[in-house]
């Protein structure tokens, strides 16, 4: 008999340090991320740093392809909702763009100035106005907490707009944290506050999917077991409330390069993303 506990969970939900050269991110991203902004900027493709709302990080990067869009894609960041911001992304836009689809780009209010349900509510109000300005199928994506807040996003008691939520066609959860519970017993949530309450009211794991939720959980197969395990998680439970879902482990992926996939147009996570 194989048994499990955890006994670390610092280290458990411990990226960088159990990745080989770990500390090259999040800097990696920021040389290709620029170097996007500035190719599609220079080609009036791109609409930077439109607000959303009233807070400082209420701001969004739009992308666009050259000619009409066939929808938006929005991406959500990750960062543990303590860290980062749209600017070390814009790349990741690639794949979609290239595809013919405009793409958002949030960055949102972190904690400890806000909480996680707050960031919540900001993520659906950047969808929101995202959506007015892009006409078509909306596609949701995120990375780790941003995992989270896509598939926060279709659940029963979701802060979208009715008219918003049923646009919604696919979406993708990259390493998302789908249960909060885990978290409260690291060290992270010292500034994060997650109590039982909001553990409860924030998980999609814990929640109902919204109506004909369509949902792929995809993680790299050399990420943490935590990851690994949240992933499964969602698409089991959710497969049991009638949504359709699907759980990929890619090979030879860690948590900071199994991303990479949605800058080009020709893999397997961004037509994923795009099937519609």
């Amino acid at each position: 008999m194989l048994e499990h506990r955890v006994s670390d969970w610092n280290d458990a939900y411990a990226n960088g340090v159990n990745i080989a050269r770990g500390d090259r991110w999040p800097q990696a991203w920021v040389g290709p991320a620029e170097a996007f902004r500035n190719a599609l900027s220079a080609s009036g493709l791109a609409k930077l740093d439109l607000a959303y709302g009233e807070r400082s990080r209420n701001r969004m990067d739009l992308f666009f392809p050259d000619g009409a869009a066939k929808g938006l894609v929005v991406f959500v960041h990750g960062g543990f909702w303590l860290q980062l911001d749209k600017s070390f992304w814009s790349h990741l836009a690639a794949g979609a763009v290239a595809s013919g689809y405009a793409v958002a780009m949030p960055s949102y209010t972190l904690c400890p100035e806000i909480r996680v349900t707050g960031i919540v509510e900001e993520v659906a109000a950047a969808i929101g106005e995202a959506a007015k300005l892009v006409e078509g199928p909306l596609m949701l994506t995120g990375h780790s907490a941003g995992g989270h807040l896509v598939s926060r996003m279709i659940t029963a008691t979701a802060p979208l707009s009715p008219d918003v939520q049923g646009r919604v066609r696919n979406v993708v959860s990259i390493s998302g944290v789908h249960d909060l519970r885990p978290i409260m017993s690291t060290g992270m949530n010292e500034k994060l506050a997650i109590d039982e309450a909001e553990a409860l009211s924030q998980s999609p794991a814990l929640l109902r999917p919204m109506r004909d939720t369509r949902i792929t959980c995809w993680v790299g197969g050399g990420e943490r077991a935590e990851f690994l395990r949240q992933n499964a998680l969602l698409a089991n439970i959710w497969t049991g409330l009638g949504a359709t879902t699907a759980a990929i482990v890619e090979p030879d992926r860690h948590h900071f390069n199994v991303i990479d996939g949605l800058a080009d147009a020709g893999h397997p996570l961004t037509r994923t993303l795009l099937s519609v």
